[in-house]
């Protein structure tokens, strides 16, 4: 038996998957202030079907991590950066609390300016008089050589009780200082609100007698053990687009170009699947409109939903409760649809009276006042899924699909997910002159994705022959090269294999390691005047985003 929780903004959605089949669906209100609570009623809901003993394993998708970002309600957190030379100190905006030092490596780990203890001692103040008890440090190249980073970090261990300090070459070993300082700085703010969550669902797993293996869905569409996400939570960020992108996937499983179109309670999340495969963000996720680190599907969300109230000023971007015709007190974007399209949803009469009240107040006819909106509803999601495709056709895999086609690239249909999917999806399909999906679990689609889905692992290594040094990510784990002059490319490929076997099966991830590909393979010679000093590696290892070995499909 497996288990998919999906805790969105407005609703919570959980599955008990077995054999093929979704045993059976839960979908219950989210509580804003406590989403452990919310989880938690719908886990105990789908518990009744079946004996604790039997559950193989749980996958969630949360929004904990997203909230906190996005409302700023993060741990109140300290940059402190050491850019070496390069750009100006004001061109790094990531944070108001932020602090510079000196102190620099080049791009190969070596040291070319040692940090100032002066410096060092006026942080200490800094940091004890500025209330600050989550620091992240960033140096620049550290992934290279993060002996500045260690440096500070035991420093201020030292001296600041009761602080927390990240370093970005723990967090994230590839280039650009930036991003890496940018994903330090979101990981130190909410690490500490991210553990305390994983400890309660612990407890509330251990409490009733569950001994499952329990997996956190991430942004690129895999999953991550729950312990091994404590030091990562900004890996957990956009699992809902990653889970609703997934349980397209995973209702359709074939080869076609399709928009996902994730209509939420509050907002609409927007991905792209090209040939069966999602899109990624090759720069990243974005985060506070700043590029990260993070893994991610291609992603956008817009402030427009099935409830989304109307007044008489038309559809506004937020939303107050359920639609009308489902027991809510205002008329929403559901409650349009349902009478414009004849969906039957809830209780008509409802929606009717909702509406007749704005129509009044308009001057208008109910019947065209809901074509109006209906109308307005479905050319703000156009033009929002337009404005994504310009992002879209700016990733590798787009361009890579309209040279190996020779045409220029076209959904060929339209993925529903989601409550109000019904209602919404095909009049925006229409607009789009595509076809549309929407499949008898569309609306558990995000928690059915989140439970059949597999771990992910990327690796990468950097060995530098003439320095005789090798890193690897994840674990930021650094050495000396046994053999630097006889080091060549399979060397470097089979300690990359090695290293994503050995962190594979720290994670439990031996049953998908066997299935990992080579996606970086690159290598630089080293000159030094006529004559060639060493060499340069990249490589990169990763067990790709997909579905656990069992899953075929859905039976309906």
């Amino acid at each position: 038996m497996l288990i998919g929780i999906d805790v969105g903004g407005t609703f919570t959605d959980g599955v008990l998957f077995n054999d093929g089949e979704i045993v059976t669906s839960v979908k219950k209100p989210t509580e804003e202030g406590n989403l452990k609570n919310s989880l938690l009623q719908v886990l105990d809901e789908l518990m009744v079907k079946d004996d604790a003993a039997n559950i193989k394993r749980i996958v969630l998708s949360t929004t904990l991590v997203t909230n906190l970002l996005a409302t700023g309600r993060g741990e109140k957190t300290a940059l402190v950066l050491l850019p070496g030379y390069g750009l100006p100190h004001d061109s790094y905006d990531i944070t108001e609390d932020i602090y510079f030092l000196k102190g620099a490596v080049d791009f190969r780990g070596r040291e070319i300016e040692r940090p100032d203890n002066k410096e060092i001692d006026l942080l200490l103040d800094w940091i004890k008089s500025s209330g600050s008890n989550r620091i992240a440090v960033a140096a620049k190249f550290s992934n290279r050589n993060n002996v500045h980073e260690k440096l500070i970090k035991n420093r201020i261990l030292e001296e600041c009780d009761g602080v927390h300090v990240s370093i970005s070459s723990e967090i994230s070993a590839k280039l650009n200082f930036p991003r890496r300082a940018a994903t330090t700085y979101y990981t130190a703010m909410t690490i500490s609100p991210w553990n305390r969550f994983v400890d309660e669902i612990e407890a509330a797993l251990n409490d009733r007698g569950i001994e499952a293996e329990v997996q956190v869905l991430k942004a690129d569409g895999g999953t991550i053990p729950l312990q091994a996400s404590r030091s990562k939570p900004c890996e957990t960020v956009f699992s809902g687009p990653a889970a609703s992108t997934m349980g397209g996937l995973a209702l359709t499983l074939d080869d076609l170009n399709s928009v996902v179109v994730d209509v939420g309670g509050t907002t609409t999340d927007l991905s792209l699947i090209i040939a069966g495969e999602p899109l990624y963000a090759s720069r990243g996720a974005v985060i506070d409109k700043k590029l990260t680190h993070v893994n991610s599907f291609a992603v956008s969300s817009i402030p427009l939903g099935g409830d989304s109230v109307i007044t008489t000023k038309g559809v506004q971007p937020y939303r107050i409760g359920p639609a009308a015709c489902f027991g809510g007190e205002k008329p929403t974007v559901t409650d349009a649809f349902n009478i414009h399209l004849n969906l039957n949803l809830g209780d008509v009469s409802k929606s009717e009276i909702s509406m007749e009240e704005i129509a009044a107040h308009k001057k208008m006819d109910m019947g065209q006042l809901c074509s109006q909106i209906v109308a307005d509803v479905t050319k703000r999601l156009f033009s929002a899924i337009k404005e994504m495709f310009l992002q879209w056709e700016n990733e590798p895999a787009y361009k890579v699909w309209e040279v190996i086609n020779q045409r220029k690239f076209t959904p060929d249909r339209v993925i529903g997910i989601g409550a109000a999917a019904p209602a919404m999806i095909p009049a925006l399909a229409e607009l789009m002159q595509v076809e549309y999906f929407i499949h008898t679990y569309s609306p558990v689609a995000n928690a059915l994705g989140a439970s059949v889905v597999r771990p992910t692992l990327t690796v990468v290594l950097h060995a530098d022959t003439q320095s005789k040094k090798y890193t690897l990510d994840p674990g930021g784990k650094t050495g000396e090269l046994e053999k630097p002059k006889s080091y060549q490319l399979n060397h470097a490929k089979d300690m990359a294999l090695q290293h994503l076997l050995t962190v594979g099966q720290e994670l439990g991830m031996e049953d998908y390691t066997a299935d990992c590909e080579f996606f970086l393979e690159e290598q630089f010679n080293m000159i030094r005047g006529w004559d060639r000093v060493g060499k340069l590696f990249e490589v990169g290892i990763q067990v790709a985003p997909g579905f656990i070995k069992e899953f075929k499909g859905v039976k309906i």
